[in-house]
């Protein structure tokens, strides 16, 4: 098939007519390559313009914690800057630089850009509109994810650059602490869920008091905000921003980098926000499920006439937004205190509450 589809919806018809129709004309590997194609380049072309999209809201809302308008000359409101920047990044001379290890150097910015587009082809987006539904996703997904910090290492050492090398050791050492974090926090939701397939955790959250982050009670709520301040810490962004600290690194591991490979990082680092909200939304907050509360039938049909992905990209948005919010609100953290947060406070509360969420699903305390 060309999309996983659970249930029928008006989007999801036309690839059921497209793939039984390809299906009729050709043979089924025929079909499957076809598909697999399309499939990849609806993904790649969504991983682009949600990149453009989220540095333009970026700018925006920065521009509104600073007081001041943010662009507003390319199109109407600076619609077009992104696009603008975009292209601008594409002509850019790519400076070569000497006495660097060239095959890592150029591999580098690839590590980054494949680690994201797979998890990102992981994502339900909404109801039946699922690329590829493993029946361990959330694992699947931890690990790809993982890859990304090859790329970032690397970097630095291929760069022959001290401040590359320095912002390259203070990032692995952040992402692979946080990524333990992280980890336990969406172990806490499959052991309440039972199943690591992001589409069944889905669809045991059908209505809102059975969003997980609600369904879980303390645990749940533990599991969510550790999940996001680890999330946040893997995406490099401020205050965890000490891979890249402009003021002691240049621009960190990819200082020696410019024009197309600057960008392949820069892309990465947005969708990479995009992606920790997006498995946020589908583990805690009910993916793609609408806003419906048991008894009220009136209000669940109006619920349920508003599409699945608006209501995914809505949660999702929501997420990002408290992201900036974090990010343009406090300042940068020391390299030793961001540790400590993970090893000292984080890991043990997360270990802690992980066997909480186990003693609960045993007593079967959560609501079912």
């Amino acid at each position: 098939m060309l999309l996983e589809i659970s249930q029928p919806l008006e989007l999801v018809k036309p690839l059921a007519l497209l793939d039984s129709t390809l299906r009729e004309y050709l043979p089924e590997w025929g079909a499957l390559a076809i598909e697999f194609v399309l499939v990849g380049l609806v993904l790649l072309t969504m991983y682009a313009v949600l990149a453009l999209a989220l540095i333009y809201v970026e700018r925006k809302v920065t521009g509104f914690f600073q007081c001041r308008l943010g662009p507003n000359r390319v199109g109407k409101f600076g619609i077009f800057q992104s696009v603008a920047d975009m292209i601008k990044i594409l002509i850019k001379e790519i400076i070569q630089i000497n006495n660097v290890d060239k095959v890592l150097f150029y591999a580098a910015p690839f590590f980054m850009i494949v680690a994201s587009m797979l998890t990102f082809g992981a994502i339900p987006w909404g109801r039946g509109l699922h690329a590829i539904d493993f029946n361990i996703g959330v694992f699947y997904v931890v690990a790809v994810s993982s890859l990304g910090i090859i790329g970032v290492l690397l970097a630095g050492w291929s760069s022959n650059n001290k401040y590359s090398m320095i912002g390259a050791i203070r990032s692995g050492a952040q992402f692979i602490s946080y990524e333990l974090s992280a980890g336990f926090a969406l172990m806490t939701v499959v052991v309440l869920c039972g199943t690591m397939q992001l589409s069944e955790i889905v669809e045991q959250q059908t209505y809102v008091y059975h969003w997980n982050i609600f369904r879980g009670h303390i645990p749940a709520i533990i599991a969510f905000i550790i999940y996001l301040i680890s999330g946040h810490a893997e995406t490099n962004r401020g205050p965890f921003d000490l891979p890249e600290a402009e003021s002691e690194l240049t621009a960190g591991y990819h200082t020696e980098y410019s024009g197309l490979q600057f960008g392949f990082f820069y892309l990465a680092e947005y969708l990479n926000m995009f992606i920790i909200a997006a498995i946020g939304t589908t583990v805690f907050l009910g993916g793609w499920q609408p806003i419906q509360v048991e008894g009220w039938d009136t209000f669940n049909q109006i619920t349920n006439f508003i599409p699945s992905y608006i209501w995914f990209f809505g949660k999702v948005g929501f997420l990002i937004m408290l992201s900036l919010w974090v990010r343009w609100t406090f300042p940068r953290l020391r390299i030793d205190q961001l540790l400590n947060l993970e090893w000292k406070y984080l890991l043990p509360i997360n270990m802690f509450n992980l066997l909480l969420m186990v003693i609960v699903v045993l007593l079967g305390l959560y609501i079912k």
